[in-house]
């Protein structure tokens, strides 16, 4: 079956609903900063994909039934976090009277509506919540995790993210007090919650190799180059090259270990994946130490299918290669799918997974800096990363 035919199979099924989307997160951008606060457009956007989500806007009628008007404004808060579309058609067609400035803006409104014609569905509050994280507006994720609160005080996932988020936002008197109350409701989930917070701070802490280590295990390792956005042809851009050159540099040093290549958001026929081989093989490294990892599309899958992997391949020790803007919120999701991982297997930890970067800051200083930005995006993956999807039902 031809490209364009599959093409528009995929248009077809998604106006209609019955696309459900894989992922995230994650847009990796051009700039670190975007990088940092970012995790869908470009690291999520499919191959060109053109798409007018008219069809959509027509369905959010008044004298359509509540349930298709739901779906509708969902179809639509998906359509705009996965491929973006027209704001001001979407500001004229359907939100009247509500100011859009981009195209997460479409998303929190279209969850907004929906959490108004059905009040009581708390996966409609958790979305809007997610959808206010996208755009970092804090406080008034806060005061939707406590309207979910509001209707059911026991809802551990509301609880935890508020805590969360509480902290994030420089309130631990916040965090502790919601932290106490998340240990009287299941004391096992919560202390698990709290080592996981416990690693986050651990790896801000942790120095970033901008050198090949010497010490990294000679048996049963691989390297995992992460990857980032294709241009609109379907070519590796700067911040890309510059992780590869890196990773060239750690498969010389260390010959026997093997080469994960990870990325799967396709441009152009092309998977970040795809590129990534090519670039080492053609630098002379050997095509039968590289494994493509072309599903991914975002950070977390990234750690999903590249542990998947190292699981298969039977390595034990992992360094991960990607920029340094990326690299704690890239430790943090791999160790906690590690930790799964280990779980499922009932093994005892004791994989390694380090770290070489390719500087992206202007000075070690400011890259030792964790930024109120970054440390959102990083417990934002992390819960994602835990099993708490952002879009209840939607999108992880």
């Amino acid at each position: 079956m031809g490209k364009g035919m599959i093409r528009l199979i995929t248009i077809f099924f998604l106006f209609f609903g019955l696309v459900a989307c894989t992922n995230d997160e994650t847009s990796q951008t051009k700039d670190k900063g975007k990088e940092l606060s970012s995790n869908n457009t470009a690291e999520q956007t499919s191959e060109e994909v053109e798409q007018s989500p008219e069809e959509l806007f027509n369905k959010v009628k008044n004298n359509s039934p509540t349930s298709e008007r739901i779906k509708a404004l969902e179809d639509i808060a998906m359509h705009y976090y996965w491929y973006g579309g027209d704001v001001k058609k979407a500001e004229k067609d359907v939100f009247k009277g509500i100011t859009l400035h981009g195209d997460y803006d479409v998303v929190e409104e279209a969850f907004r509506q929906a959490s108004k014609i059905d009040p009581y569905n708390l996966d409609l509050k958790y979305s809007l919540a997610s959808a206010h994280i996208l755009q970092k507006e804090i406080p008034e994720a806060l005061d939707t995790y406590q309207q979910i609160l509001a209707f059911d005080n026991n809802q551990f996932n509301a609880r935890l993210l508020y805590a969360i988020y509480s902290k994030v936002q420089g309130n631990d008197k916040e965090f502790e007090s919601n932290f106490d109350e998340l240990i009287k409701m299941n004391k096992e989930k919560a202390d698990l919650y709290k080592k996981r917070i416990e690693l986050v701070e651990q790896i801000k802490e942790e120095p970033f190799n901008k050198a090949v280590p010497d010490d990294l295990s000679k048996k049963h390792h691989a390297f995992v180059v992460l990857g980032y956005a294709l241009s609109d042809e379907g070519e590796m851009q700067d911040t890309l090259k510059e992780r590869l050159k890196v990773a060239k540099k750690a498969a010389d040093t260390y010959p026997n270990s093997k080469i994960i290549v990870s990325g799967g958001v396709p441009k152009k026929g092309n998977t970040e994946a795809d590129v990534m081989f090519d670039w080492l093989t053609e630098q002379g490294i050997d095509k039968d130490r590289i494994i493509k990892e072309d599903l991914a599309t975002d950070t977390v899958e990234n750690a999903l299918f590249s542990m998947d992997i190292a699981e298969q391949e039977n390595i034990e020790d992992i360094t991960l290669i990607t920029s340094a803007s990326h690299m704690r919120r890239a430790l943090v999701i791999f160790n906690e799918i590690n930790q799964m991982h280990e779980k499922i297997n009932n093994e005892t930890p004791d994989r390694q997974i380090s770290n070489i970067v390719y500087m992206d800051y202007d000075s070690d200083e400011e890259a030792k800096k964790v930024t109120k930005d970054e440390e959102l995006v990083v417990y934002r993956d992390l819960m994602r990363a835990s099993g708490i999807w952002a879009f209840p039902g939607l999108q992880r």
